[in-house]
């Protein structure tokens, strides 16, 4: 790991649990115990400190995520736990992160597009397997449902649908994907589908 990528991971770890506007540019250099004249080599602005930060944490998520895929049996499971995922990761984060980072509309988009070019790409490979292999209906719309998907994902994260005070993401999770991808699946799949579900009683 290179200095900057020790930097960047530390960086990512505040903002996650402090926000990104918790601390201001002379907060984190003493944070990160680093020289001022080397704080501003590595960047050349706070916008572009939280670029390198959002672009490293996407690399570092898209490693993981293929690690992740690759504990899976088969791609009803894949998909579960891709979904599984994705809701822990964000139960980890502090809010007011996602809101800061909506501060800085370059590293927003280069957040956001990568969410919704991975999800699709990586979705889309995963049921076209499924569909081939038995575990999905044939006659889905492959770019429909990884669509769904996706929004759905959107809708269980956004705090003013599911406030988390009321409800409990885990039961949320399962309301939404356990009878969604339950639907898209074979009789085979769908077996499958429920014996995750009570696996990891999530």
């Amino acid at each position: 790991m290179t200095f900057l990528e020790t930097i960047l991971g530390e960086l990512l770890q505040i903002f996650k649990r402090e926000g990104i506007e918790a601390n201001s540019d002379a907060d984190l250099i003493r944070k990160l115990d680093i020289r001022q004249s080397t704080f501003h080599e590595l960047f050349s602005s706070r916008e572009n400190m939280v670029k390198q930060v959002i672009l490293y944490d996407i690399e570092l998520e898209n490693r993981r995520q293929q690690e992740l895929l690759a504990m899976a049996s088969n791609p009803v499971e894949e998909i579960m736990l891709l979904l599984q995922d994705g809701t822990k990761t964000i139960k980890q984060i502090n809010p007011v992160y996602i809101s800061d980072l909506q501060k800085y509309p370059e590293a927003w988009q280069i957040s956001m597009q990568n969410l919704i070019d991975n999800n699709q790409h990586v979705n889309a490979e995963i049921l076209n397997r499924g569909i081939l292999q038995g575990y999905f209906r044939k006659d889905i719309n492959l770019q429909l449902v990884t669509k769904i998907i996706l929004e759905q994902f959107f809708m269980m994260i956004n705090p003013a649908s599911f406030p988390p005070a009321k409800y409990d993401l885990s039961e949320v999770f399962r309301s939404i994907y356990l009878y969604y991808v339950r639907g898209i699946c074979t009789d085979m799949g769908g077996k499958l589908a429920e014996d995750y579900f009570s696996r990891t009683n999530t």
